[in-house]
C-alpha cells in the first residue's frame, strides 16, 4: 500500500443537529384522526354521526389546515351552520390542527346507501 491512500474519515454530526430537540412539527393529524373527530358531529333528527351517515365526502389536510367537505341529508335541512361550528370544535381540538374549513356541497346529492352498514341497520334500511 502507498503512503498516500488517505484514511477513512468519520462522519461529523451537523452542527446544528440536536438529537434531543423536539421536531417543528410534534403532532401530525391524520385522516383517520379527523374522520374520528367528526366521528363526534351528530346528526340531530338521526341521532347518528355525520361518518356513519355518509354525509362526510372528503377530508384534506394542508400542514395544520384540515379541509372538510361535506353535505345534509337535504337541501332544506337548516343545521348546516351549526353542523360546521360542530366540525371547528372537534376537528380543531385534535393536536396539530390550527384552522377548519368546513365546506357544505350539494353535489353528488345524499342518498341513503352512502350510510355505513351499522347505520342502515340502525334506521331500518
Amino acid at each position: 500500500m502507498a503512503d498516500n491512500q488517505q484514511q477513512p474519515v468519520q462522519a461529523q454530526p451537523a452542527i446544528d443537529a440536536q438529537p434531543d430537540a423536539p421536531a417543528a412539527h410534534p403532532e401530525t393529524v391524520t385522516e383517520e384522526d379527523v374522520y374520528e373527530a367528526l366521528e363526534e358531529v351528530i346528526d340531530p333528527e338521526l341521532g347518528l354521526d355525520f361518518v356513519s351517515l355518509g354525509l362526510v365526502y372528503d377530508v384534506a389536510i394542508e400542514q395544520e389546515d384540515v379541509y372538510v367537505t361535506f353535505t345534509l341529508t337535504t337541501p332544506a335541512c337548516p343545521i348546516g351552520p351549526q353542523v360546521s361550528e360542530q366540525m371547528k370544535e372537534f376537528v380543531g381540538d385534535l393536536p396539530g390542527v390550527s384552522a377548519v374549513h368546513p365546506k357544505m356541497v350539494f353535489d353528488p346529492a345524499w342518498s341513503p346507501e352512502m350510510m355505513s352498514e351499522d347505520a342502515k341497520f340502525a334506521l331500518g334500511f
